[in-house]
């Protein structure tokens, strides 16, 4: 399936008819993966129906065994060394005076 056509609306339809096969692959009823997941039902119902949100996604995968498969489904992005010395040198160290400060504090001492 090429998601790049698809709308999103269709892929997050997808994603939870994915994970109804999962649950069924896993041979678990709903009933059982709310238990697990600590979900009310109704909350596993619509995310297989692509209605769920990000926290309880990850509690189902966890409840059928497919936690794991996040590293898949959105793997971690490793920095560089050239990007890491890039970032490094942008990277301030103090924060600079204002030079507005300096002549208001001048200005604000008595002459006396």
């Amino acid at each position: 399936m090429e998601l790049k056509k698809i709308s999103p609306l269709a892929i997050a339809e997808e994603l939870g008819n994915r994970l109804k096969q999962a649950r069924l692959r896993a041979d678990l009823t709903q009933s059982e993966v709310a238990s697990r997941s600590g979900l009310s039902r109704r909350t596993i119902l619509n995310a297989e129906k692509g209605k769920v949100q990000l926290e309880n996604l990850v509690a189902i995968l966890g409840a059928i065994g497919m936690v794991e498969h996040l590293n898949m489904f959105l793997p971690a992005q490793e920095i560089s060394p050239i990007q890491l010395a890039k970032l490094k040198g942008q990277q301030r160290q103090r924060a600079s005076r204002s030079k507005k400060r300096e002549t208001q504090s001048k200005e604000d001492k008595p002459s006396w």
